[in-house]
């Protein structure tokens, strides 16, 4: 019977950019996808991502019921079944051996859910785990200890004013592949060819050209790795050539004089053979950047990912800073969410610390309340008090986003009492679990970007509820991570309902309200009245009747100056050279004569994918989402490799083959192998991703190599070799 055809609107929940979409739909099937015109954020922008929308959702190999692990195979299961089997084991194992006993693994899609932005912290707490590993310290952590350090608040991050710029300068970054990255901005190419047509300056470092680089008026093809370097080097010019003006931000500043006298061994001259850019250029970036009238440095995961991370995120906020760019329209300005908190009075605050915990094993310290993925493995697999003997993954797959997918791999096969995924796939990870817990595809979630829009370039705000009923079997995610809390924290049975009104009732304490506030709260469910009870206690006092009177969001204007407002740091102020900034110093002062002799590996991001979780979608494999080994043209004939011949990649953590692909888009020394491939492990259920799976680029890391203020894995600029394949 054929069903009549509608539409809905529905924000899209595959990236970081947020955009709108319109579904088509026939019956419970989504037909089609299109960019919303009247998206007040995205304004109609799509990518192949979100016009695949209706594919990933009914992907046949999504999980639809629960799987409960029976004389050691994956069996289908009921709900009441997963929750009994979790419920009969997580109390009794923390009863015996402690709360550290219970690892957590939050991977990179929990920022994509409404419910993965309100449960993962209420199950952590349920569990009193130190033991939390998260997609961050394979990302974007050295930008929170940076924040942290500067600001005192570690998601204070301030992101470039893109629509108002003269002057971008984008670092390790390629926001026409990825979307965007700790900046959401729907439409990342409309706004960098906007910037050039209003006659502004787009310069992008990367050593390779990429597409975004292909734009620039000035693409300086950095050696991977030394980002650090070449931003120390634009502060010392900045100081040397009184270039320096801060203006309205001087008088919120600590550190001035201690910067200066640091930066000054970084001067062109000395950071031009390691970074392989001629010390003329460097200086004129510098002085590009502080003659324009509104410029803004951004930075992310290939200046992120290195072993000076969290000093390059560190000095891409310092340049903000002392060109007056930071706080100012047209500079980078921290966004405003609707469900922030209401700001209060500048006020000195707690400040940020490093290393109040340390990792059992390797004495890792803990940052952001996160332990380093790379410790994940030798935390189960080494014996002695405090050992992960349960884990529970929440939309993670580090098998393959993590170095050295194969320790990890066995430490999860044979060292684990018991192990939970909530995952709608049984993936590399989550065939390992004892239960696997699977939400339901997106258009049957609801959808609000809490984590995204505190990183948008214009504040705004948009809620979609569930574009299609939920489905005869399937369980509501948000109810899922509540009935998980429940479960592990010993209350089996309560009705999940309690842990949303738990939370309404704490935060209405904290706020000095009377608990009848509550009772004026709207929504059909917890999660619905939290986000209203978020939005009435925001800086907007929004309602949720609000947003959903708008279907296509509300636009709550550009990016306002909020500083001190924002600073959380003990003395209250910016303190431009923290403690544990100036004792990494020394270290990246070390680098300066360094030069590797071979080849070194960078990733790649692919706009048809999001890290190691879109490629079972048949529509986005092909075109430039394929997983190649790119090597520059002298490189290839030196090594004597040829186009599409296979190349053996070795380095400190193993060795892998993948086909070649010769191209001028990497410079020499520089080899590119994409991140989240290896689809080839047995016992998973991806058949389209199986067919085509790549090699996994994380497995030539053996995990040693560690940015040491974040914990961040160095996944760029590592030293490989290559020869043709046997």
């Amino acid at each position: 019977m054929s069903h009549a055809s509608r539409t809905a609107l529905r924000v899209c929940p595959l990236c970081e950019a947020t955009c709108g979409l319109t579904l088509t739909i026939e019956g419970t099937e989504v037909t089609g996808a299109r960019g919303d015109r009247e998206d007040i954020f995205s304004k109609g922008f799509i990518c192949p991502k979100g016009a695949s929308f209706g594919g990933l959702d009914a992907d046949p190999d999504r999980l639809r019921t629960p799987l409960v692990r029976t004389d050691g195979v994956l069996r289908e299961a009921s709900w009441s079944e997963a929750f009994d089997a979790i419920a009969a084991k997580i109390p009794a194992l923390v009863r015996e051996h402690g709360e550290q006993a219970v690892g957590v693994f939050l991977g990179n899609p929990n920022v994509h859910t409404t419910a993965g932005g309100l449960y993962p912290p209420l199950l952590l707490s349920a569990l009193g785990t130190r033991n939390v590993f998260t997609a961050s310290t394979l990302d974007q952590m050295p930008k929170h200890v940076s924040s942290g350090l500067l600001f005192g608040d570690a998601n204070a991050i301030p992101v470039p004013d893109l629509d108002r710029t003269a002057h971008l300068l984008l670092i390790g970054a390629n926001p026409l592949e990825s979307n965007g990255s700790l900046c959401t901005a729907p439409d990342f190419p409309g706004k960098l060819k906007a910037l050039r047509r209003r006659g502004g300056t787009l310069t992008v470092i990367d050593p390779r050209r990429t597409r975004t680089a292909r734009l620039a008026d000035r693409h300086a093809a950095i050696r991977p790795g030394t980002d650090a370097l070449l931003l120390a080097a634009l502060t010392q010019v900045l100081v040397e050539e009184k270039l320096t003006d801060p203006g309205a931000l001087a008088e919120h500043l600590d550190g001035y004089d201690e910067l200066a006298g640091a930066m000054a061994d970084f001067t062109p001259e000395a950071v031009a053979a390691a970074c392989d850019l001629d010390a003329d250029t460097i200086r004129e970036i510098a002085r590009e950047l502080a003659a324009a009238p509104a410029a803004a440095v951004y930075g992310r995961i290939g200046s992120c990912t290195v072993e000076h991370g969290t000093l390059a995120s560190w000095l891409v906020d310092v340049l903000n800073i002392l060109t007056g760019n930071l706080d100012r329209p047209g500079g980078a300005l921290f966004p405003l969410s609707a469900t922030a908190r209401t700001p209060r009075a500048a006020a000195p605050g707690k400040g940020f610390a490093l290393g109040r915990w340390r990792s059992r094993v390797s004495g890792h310290p803990e940052a952001k309340g996160e332990l380093p993925v790379t410790a994940l493995a030798e935390e189960i697999e080494t014996p002695g008090e405090g050992r992960i003997r349960a884990l529970i993954v929440i939309a993670g797959n580090p098998v393959l986003s993590a170095p050295d997918g194969d320790r990890l791999d066995r430490a999860l096969a044979d060292g684990l009492d018991f192990m939970i995924s909530v995952d709608p796939y049984l993936n590399e990870t989550a065939r390992h679990a004892d239960v696997v817990l699977p939400p339901p595809p997106p258009s049957q979630s609801p959808h609000f970007d809490f984590a995204l829009n505190s990183l948008a370039v214009r504040n705004q705000v948009r809620y979609s509820r569930p574009a299609v009923p939920l489905e005869d079997g399937r369980m509501d995610e948000s109810e899922i991570l509540a009935r998980l809390v429940l479960a592990v924290g010993g209350r089996h049975g309560t009705p999940p309902e309690a842990v949303d009104d738990l939370v309404i009732a704490t935060t209405l304490g904290k706020a000095g309200l009377p608990e009848s506030f509550a009772d004026g709260l709207t929504g059909r469910t917890g999660a619905e009245r939290r986000l209203d009870l978020m939005l009435r206690l925001g800086p907007y006092e929004l309602t949720l009747e609000q947003l959903l009177a708008h279907p296509h969001g509300i636009d709550l204007g550009p990016l306002q100056p909020r500083l001190p407002q924002v600073l959380r740091t003990r003395s209250g102020r910016i303190e431009l050279f923290p403690a544990p900034i100036a004792a990494d110093l020394p270290r990246l002062r070390a680098s300066l004569g360094a030069r590797p002799a071979g080849l070194v590996l960078v990733g790649r991001r692919h706009l048809r994918s999001n890290n190691s979780w879109m490629h079972n979608v048949a529509s986005l494999r092909g075109g430039s989402n394929v997983c190649t080994l790119q090597i520059h043209p002298d490189d290839a004939a030196r090594i004597g490799i040829t186009e599409g011949g296979t190349a053996r990649i070795t380095a400190a953590g193993g060795e892998v083959e993948a086909p070649v692909e010769i191209t001028e888009a990497v410079r020499t020394g520089v080899v590119s192998l994409p991140h989240g491939w290896g689809h080839s492990r047995p016992g998973t259920r991806m058949s389209v991703a199986g067919a085509e799976p790549g090699v996994n680029v994380n497995q030539l890391l053996d995990g040693t190599l560690l940015d040491p203020l974040s914990g961040t894995a160095v996944l760029n600029a590592v030293p490989v070799s290559i020869a043709p394949s046997r």
